[in-house]
């Protein structure tokens, strides 16, 4: 019994000095940051700049891999299924950690337990835009123009919240809409100038320069209250006479479920470092984008309660499981 317990006591020791030498040491090797959408979205405009300055403050490469499709799911089954051992990240939206498992029949992956929270980064408006040359000057004539022509109105969409922000937007002014997936927003905002759709609603990061160089349409953004980044643009609300439309995405860096939480903690200091970053801030605020530092347990919390919102959105749009 002696000699059973002499091993269990030195088996312990041995996990708390390689714990503590696993804090000591961690990263000693380039970390992974998976990117689930594509090259120039928003996601990934935001991942590349936080990884730079993580990186200055973890002392080891952050390699940004985009992996898109099917409004994230493939870049966050990658996560979920790799080795727990804070090597391999994923930079979250609210379609990854909130939404698919209210638009997919089936995740390869329970979404609710299969990520770590690590930080929260930041959260941004959306922008409903229309062609130049859609006969609309307003969202009002947007929403006339749906209802004199049912189903010959077009919209397109490469996330979830692009996609929901539409749909709410249609069922909340009475409209159909024919939507129109796209792989990555990039590309749906080249078929939005070239005229192929009519409507695209997305982030600040893909919208605010083409409609600032004139190739777009703003007509309102998604969130309660006007943006600084345009505030000549009204929010849906006021545009429509609504009380309860809101709509924004939010960023977050997940790890696979069991990580151990030293490897947790070093890689939340160096997101919260980069987001007080003023080079990353100067970036990014002029399109909306708002950060917010805060710890594991705060993100956790968040998900949990942006989960059940994106859930009633989802479903009083009344969009189908794929």
């Amino acid at each position: 019994m002696h000699a059973i317990q002499r091993r269990l006591a030195v088996f312990a020791t041995a996990l708390l000095c390689s714990a503590t030498a696993f804090a000591q040491t961690f990263p000693t090797k380039p970390i992974r940051a998976i990117v689930p959408f594509a090259p120039g979205s928003a996601t990934d405009q935001i991942a590349r700049a936080f990884a730079e300055k993580m990186a200055q403050t973890l002392g080891q490469p952050v390699i940004i891999e985009n992996k898109p499709g099917v409004n994230g799911m493939l870049g966050a089954d990658a996560v979920a299924k790799s080795p727990a051992d804070g090597y391999t990240i994923l930079v979250g939206t609210n379609s990854t950690n909130a939404a698919l498992k209210f638009l997919m029949k089936k995740l390869p992956y329970d979404q609710d337990t299969a990520f770590a929270p690590v930080a929260y980064i930041g959260s941004v408006p959306l922008m409903i835009a229309v062609n130049n040359d859609v006969p609309a000057k307003t969202l009002k004539d947007f929403v006339d123009l749906a209802k004199a022509r049912p189903g010959q109105v077009n919209f397109a969409y490469a996330s979830t919240s692009q996609q929901v922000s539409s749909e709410m937007l249609a069922s909340m002014a009475g409209i159909r809409m024919n939507p129109v997936p796209y792989k990555s927003g990039p590309a749906a905002m080249t078929d939005l100038i070239g005229g192929q759709v009519m409507m695209f609603t997305a982030d600040f990061a893909v919208t605010v320069p083409q409609y600032k160089g004139g190739r777009i349409r703003g007509l309102a953004v998604t969130s309660l209250r006007r943006s600084p980044a345009v505030p000549e643009l009204p929010t849906v609300n006021e545009a429509l006479g609504l009380k309860d439309y809101e709509l924004t995405a939010y960023f977050a860096i997940f790890a696979p479920a069991g990580t151990p939480r030293d490897a947790i903690l070093r890689l939340n200091q160096a997101v919260n470092a980069a987001a007080g970053n003023r080079e990353v801030l100067d970036k990014f605020e002029p399109n909306g984008f708002s950060v917010e530092p805060g710890t594991p347990e705060a993100l956790g919390q968040r998900n949990r309660l942006e989960t059940a919102k994106w859930e009633k959105a989802i479903r009083e749009a009344r969009i189908e499981q794929q």
